[in-house]
């Protein structure tokens, strides 16, 4: 499967070409002109890389950066930019920027960096995943599949329990029926498709009594958990 890179850039003739650059080097690109738009990508997709310019418009490269790392501590994001002054690059890297690149720059030379970062992302040692969760009012334990809520548990199944554990994963994201219908049933069809609306029912049942809690329906594309602060 092609590595998905999420690229901001607000020069259209510049980023175009890049985008297709990418493309050819068979990698999937979203492609946003804008720091909002942007923002807006990410939250409703998963990337493995994100690629942004500094100076954008609505919101620029460093505050498109940070708000990245608040929602996915995790993802690796290189600056593209043609500002080649120290305290820019210094706070980049503050920021939390795997690269910065200055253009303009050898194209090749972009691919093999995408390359090297991917690799030590994918190469790292994947945290465990929290036994606990707490979701609002209540605590959702993954290892014993159990929701708790002022000492009322309620047992989950096990597809119940994976689903709520990708949404918790994804929230704030979209999370695709497709992913979590091949990830969970093996298989997306028809049939599966309506056994998962039935979950999604049954987990909504569960969070009725915390109006924080809410799954949103993104039509025809999956789903969304949003936990109010």
């Amino acid at each position: 499967m092609a590595h998905k890179i999420l690229l901001v850039e607000d020069d259209p003739c510049f980023g175009s070409v890049l985008k297709s650059y990418l493309e050819l080097s068979e990698y999937e690109v979203t492609l946003c002109v804008n720091g909002n738009e942007g923002l807006e990508a990410f939250r409703k997709d998963r990337y493995d890389i994100c690629l942004l310019d500094v100076m954008m418009p609505q919101m620029d490269g460093f505050t498109l950066g940070k708000k990245i790392r608040e929602i996915a501590p995790a993802i690796p994001f290189v600056y593209i930019t043609a500002k080649s002054l120290k305290e820019d690059m210094k706070l980049g890297y503050t920021i939390g920027a795997d690269d910065y690149i200055i253009k303009p720059f050898d194209s090749e030379m972009l691919i093999l960096k995408i390359k090297a970062i991917l690799a030590r992302c994918e190469g790292e040692i994947e945290e465990p995943k929290p036994k606990f969760i707490q979701l609002g009012q209540f605590l959702f334990n993954t290892e014993l599949r159990t929701i708790t809520k002022d000492e009322k548990v309620t047992k989950l199944t096990p597809k119940e329990a994976h689903l709520l554990e990708m949404l918790y994963e994804y929230r704030d994201r979209l999370l695709h029926r497709d992913k979590a219908l091949t990830e969970i049933w093996g298989t997306n069809d028809y049939f599966t498709a309506r056994s998962m609306d039935v979950y999604i029912t049954k987990l909504r049942k569960y969070f009725r009594d915390d109006e924080k809690i809410k799954i949103d329906n993104i039509h025809g594309s999956g789903f969304r958990l949003i936990i109010e602060e």
